[in-house]
């Protein structure tokens, strides 16, 4: 594989690379980036022209109170380890998106505008990102008759022609993914840590090879586990599929927090699984405004999941405009693509990739700045 000098540019100023990155000098979030390239986008400038000249000149007249010209200064100046994470990460296999690549998953930057994450790292058949399916969550430790509600549900999915979409946590999230991959089916796994030790997994091996199977994160492919990183996970999941199911959630974590959020923001329609669990939330997610799902895997239809149409919403507009937008995003069948309606992307405009080098080219191309 190969990364350009835009893309490494792009990883200076928005990925992590070991625990030094904190404090002062942390990489931009989504936000804060999104910020950033587009005031680049409005100088003509690309984050590559950021790697050589005066760093002070080419920012002349840009203020920002948490993205100053010396935190962007010393994210740049990571050359070094970013050469040397690079080299590990393609060795295993992974490769690197940014939001400029064309298959950079389309429905991430219609409904998370600037919050969409500036870079995914991932392996296995990258084309299923924009693939849609069924987003299925749930909690890690559940009964044994939900884990078999999950499989059951990712096989089906799987008969029907769709793709499963889930977080890769074991439980729920995992049952569903390899019930589909079981069936033949696909599934794109969301991981919110370790994604470089899930690439060389057993379970997940074969499907990596027969390309049914990608597994992304936004995050540090050697990151462990993170309270926050799993959190904000959970939008990507939904966003990236056509209808959500949740078998169920507790009163509180991420599950429950990742439905209020879908809920809030409209993102796909949400079914939720009903049960008598008196721990469970599902049913406070239901009288929230959550379609009820059947308790019963007999009387499941997948394709009613996917026969709600939603509302022309924000989330088909430019990313950075108020205008309202007329198009809407409505799945005609499981796995079907989504609407192409025009989309100025302003950040791609700005990320446009330059020539490409070879990944034993980095140290040499960062370290000019």
């Amino acid at each position: 594989m190969t990364v350009s000098a835009n893309t490494q540019a792009i990883l200076l100023l928005t990925a992590r690379f070991g625990k030094s990155d904190s404090g002062a000098n942390k990489p931009l979030t989504p936000k804060e980036y999104g910020r950033f390239a587009e005031w680049l986008r409005f100088q003509s400038l690309t984050p590559e022209r950021l790697l050589s000249g005066d760093l002070q000149e080419l920012l002349q007249g840009w203020q920002d109170k948490t993205v100053t010209v010396e935190r962007v200064g010393a994210l740049l100046d990571r050359g070094s380890a970013l050469a040397l994470s690079m080299e590990k990460w393609l060795r295993a296999g992974l490769w690197v998106m940014t939001r400029s690549d064309p298959d950079y998953p389309r429905r991430l930057k219609q409904h998370l505008r600037s919050d969409s994450p500036a870079v995914l790292f991932g392996c296995g058949n990258r084309a299923l990102l924009n693939s849609g399916g069924l987003a299925v969550i749930g909690s890690r430790k559940v009964s044994q008759d939900d884990l078999v509600y999950s499989s059951r549900i990712g096989e089906m999915a799987s008969n029907a022609g769709g793709s499963i979409v889930s977080g890769g946590a074991r439980g729920v999230d995992e049952t569903a993914m390899l019930g589909a991959l079981g069936a033949e089916g696909t599934a794109v796994g969301v991981l919110a840590d370790s994604l470089l030790r899930a690439c060389s997994s057993g379970k997940y091996r074969r499907a990596l090879m027969e390309n049914n199977l990608v597994l992304v994160s936004p995050f540090n492919p050697e990151a462990g586990f993170n309270t926050g990183n799993a959190m904000a996970r959970n939008k990507y999941i939904y966003c990236l599929a056509d209808a959500a199911l949740a078998i169920h959630s507790g009163k509180k974590g991420g599950t429950w927090s990742g439905a209020q959020e879908d809920l809030k923001r409209g993102w796909v329609p949400l079914w939720v699984k009903q049960t008598d669990d008196p721990e469970a939330g599902n049913k406070a997610l239901i009288a929230a405004g959550a379609m009820e799902a059947p308790s019963d895997i007999g009387a499941v239809s997948i394709e009613t999941f996917f026969q709600v149409a939603n509302e022309p919403s924000r989330s088909d507009e430019d990313l950075f405009s108020a205008a309202p937008s007329s198009v809407g995003v409505v799945p005609t069948e499981i796995g079907a693509p989504e609407s192409h309606a025009p989309l100025a992307d302003a950040l791609t405009a700005v990320e446009e990739d330059r020539p490409v080098v070879s990944g034993g080219d980095l140290g040499a191309i960062v370290s000019d700045t």
